[in-house]
């Protein structure tokens, strides 16, 4: 064949030549060869044999194809030739996706491997996304731009690359399409202090469609590098140890450096986000000596405990040893929690401090705090037998013949001591004997004998032993104490609340004390001139309760006697009775009248001699319009006028001669006629 084809099967995006090799019948030397090729032309002036220069083509597509040769002299065509040639395809590439989850939506990092010119690479991969949609990026001389697809992928989705190669250009590769999902990296948070130069675990999980994926090769780094390698087991879970080599804030990343074939991920190159971490230096031993428990006292055991820490954390296994300066009180070994703990004794009393220091540390920790010493503790050491009796005064009244509780508290050193006999004395001699408990509280329950002014005493009659301090003699200051005689019956009537009026039911109230204090189920009689008005039991407040009625209006008085006392008793208080208490019983009100209302007056603190009052009267049947005159002590104080219930009110400053009286009056003309109503007035409870 006169043409030759170099190289005989060339590959797609590879350029061959094509050269007239001999001169075709017809053709003459100096016509020229006009070769068209995938609608490209190129032309050669025809020579002698194989001297004919060659023209270069660029191979396109794959599989047979042809060259037309045309020979020209002018216009003549002196020849024509079909040349035929095969076009090996381009070698296959390979497409990596990687799908991370960023916030609310998935971002896609893909990889174009190709064995030829990557600059050949250009165009856009698209991404077709569940239910069809579409995403593109740029692809620029085989770089592909990360780009975020808009969506959140969950469990089970996945993503279709697809490389589209840009009109014109010829890539040195073909691609599959390739189906990713989704990939999770979560680099956990350490255990613990994380300290330069120590070794430090990290643990990386990775997840495919949220689920844990296993034999993935993960590679921990931080800024300064790499740090480790692990391999994901069935939990998904890569994990390593590292070590940080300097100290201060950094950050720690896990990325997936290879994903075993098979799996529905191809999670190579997924990255976590960065996780902060703080790198402590080496040996920072801190030793804190606690305070003791309670008081220090001379001679006594007490206990000591110091907190051994190396970067923060409990460091177990190391000798502490206490000093005072008057020498070693003593040794301890720290336990998990870094606290060591020894039973020392300070021999003498007075102010003190005392040190913690570690003396011995133990190997394979990241601290050594062998000489780490706390700051000096002040500590007050108590001398022995500093003994404290105090008498508390009973509760309630004491009355001659009766029971009566005596407490005392016995400290020793400031603190309850426990088992103590305390002797209760007056002067009229032993009233009773206590221990005490727990609490250094000493009870007895004592009877005065006579009434009267008298002291009572609190002495330790034994101490028990093995305690700091030796009571026995040790004796409370005199408590005095007045011991009331039996039976005095105190009666009280309270005046009513309210207006009372003749033939309506009142309520009457008496207070029973027996010896100042409550008495209660006695028994009382409620009586007035006019013969008994009622009867009552007192409660447990002393109170016994009434309702009356006063079958007459006009000025009365009531008193409340007792007439049977429940028996065992302090008091025998049958018969005492109260003073008589004055009550001013008005008429009722008849209809059609006019009625004034019960009215109080209060304090005015502003200006002592002024008395805020209301007087209130009422028309019945209700009216409105009409003027109410009220008058107090026979004088008029001012006037009101009815509403739409028939109420008229007044509110009036009273003068101190105006309060003094006990009533006040209402007048009005109603129907034609004049009307008066009398109505009480008195302080205001509450005065103020």
């Amino acid at each position: 064949m006169p043409v030759a084809i170099t190289p005989a099967t060339p590959a797609a995006c590879t350029t061959f030549t094509a050269q007239v090799t001999s001169v075709p019948a017809g053709v003459g030397a100096g016509d020229t060869a006009t070769f068209t090729y995938d609608a490209q032309t190129q032309t050669a002036t025809v020579a002698a044999d194989a001297t004919t220069p060659p023209v270069t083509f660029t191979a396109v597509g794959s599989g047979p194809q042809t060259i037309t040769v045309v020979y020209t002299s002018g216009a003549t065509i002196t020849g024509t030739e079909v040349v035929p040639i095969t076009i090996t395809p381009a070698p296959p590439g390979t497409i990596s996706t990687t799908l991370t989850t960023v916030g609310t939506t998935t971002q896609a990092s893909t990889t174009l491997a190709c064995g030829g010119d990557t600059a050949s690479l250009n165009g856009t991969v698209q991404y077709t996304l569940p239910g069809g949609g579409t995403v593109s990026t740029p692809v620029t001389n085989g770089v592909v731009t990360p780009v975020d697809l808009g969506v959140l992928l969950t469990s089970g989705q996945s993503v279709t690359a697809t490389f589209v190669a840009a009109a014109g250009t010829c890539p040195a590769c073909t691609f599959a399409p390739v189906t990713t999902s989704l990939c999770t990296v979560l680099l956990l948070p350490p255990t613990g202090t994380v300290t330069a130069g120590q070794p430090t675990t990290l643990q990386a999980l990775v997840l495919c469609n949220g689920q844990p994926l296993s034999g993935a090769t993960v590679t921990f780094t931080s800024p300064s590098g790499t740090l480790g390698t692990g391999t994901t087991n069935a939990s998904g879970l890569a994990t390593a140890t590292v070590t940080f080599p300097t100290a201060g804030a950094t950050t720690a990343t896990a990325t997936v450096t290879a994903t075993p074939t098979g799996t529905a991920c191809n999670c190579t190159g997924t990255t976590s986000l960065p996780l902060p971490i703080l790198v402590l230096p080496q040996g920072i031993c801190t030793v804190l000596l606690l305070p003791p428990t309670g008081t220090v006292t001379a001679g006594q055991p007490t206990t000591l405990q110091a907190l051994v820490l190396c970067n923060g954390q409990p460091l177990s296994g190391a000798t502490v040893t206490f000093t005072s300066p008057s020498g070693t009180l003593g040794t301890g070994t720290t336990n998990a929690s870094g606290l060591a703990t020894a039973t020392v004794t300070f021999p003498t009393a007075g102010a003190t401090t005392a040190t913690a220091t570690v003396t011995a540390t133990p190997t394979g920790t990241a601290c050594n705090c062998t000489g780490t010493t706390s700051l000096p503790l002040p500590i007050l050491v108590l001398p022995q037998g500093i003994c404290t009796v105090l008498l508390l005064p009973p509760t309630g009244t004491v009355t001659a013949g009766q029971p009566t509780t005596l407490q005392a508290l016995v400290l020793c050193n400031g603190q309850p001591l426990s088992g103590a006999t305390v002797t209760f004395t007056s002067p009229s001699g032993t009233l009773g004997t206590g221990t005490t408990n727990a609490s250094g509280l000493a009870t007895a329950t004592v009877t005065f004998p006579t009434a009267g002014a008298t002291t009572a005493t609190a002495t330790v009659t034994a101490t028990p032993t093995g305690t700091a301090c030796n009571c026995t003699g040790t004796t409370s200051l005199p408590l005095p104490i007045l011991v009331l005689p039996q039976g005095i019956c105190t009666v009280l009537l309270l005046p009513p609340t309210g207006t009372v009026t003749a033939g309506q039911p009142t309520t009457l109230q008496a207070l029973v004390l027996c010896n100042g204090q409550p008495l209660s189920g006695a028994t009382v009689t409620f009586t007035s001139p006019s013969g008994t008005l009622g009867t009552g039991t007192t409660n447990a407040s002393g109170l016994a309760t009434a309702t009356v009625t006063f079958p007459t209006a006009g000025a009365t008085t009531a008193t409340a006697t007792v007439t049977a006392t429940p028996t065992g008793t302090a008091c025998n208080c049958t018969g005492t009775t109260s003073l008589p208490l004055p009550i001013l019983v008005l008429p009722g009100a008849a209809p059609g009248a006019l009625q004034a209302l019960p009215a109080c007056w209060r304090i005015n603190l502003s200006n002592p001699l002024l008395f805020p009052a209301t007087l209130t009267a009422t028309v019945t049947p209700a009216a409105a319009g009409i003027p109410v005159q009220f008058l107090v002590g026979g004088v008029p104080v001012g006037t009101a006028i009815t509403d739409a219930t028939g109420t008229a009110t007044l509110s009036v400053n009273l003068g101190p001669l105006q309060i003094i009286n006990l009533t006040y009056q209402a007048t009005a003309v109603v129907g034609g006629a004049t009307v008066t109503s009398t109505g009480t007035l008195r302080p205001c409870i509450p005065p103020v």
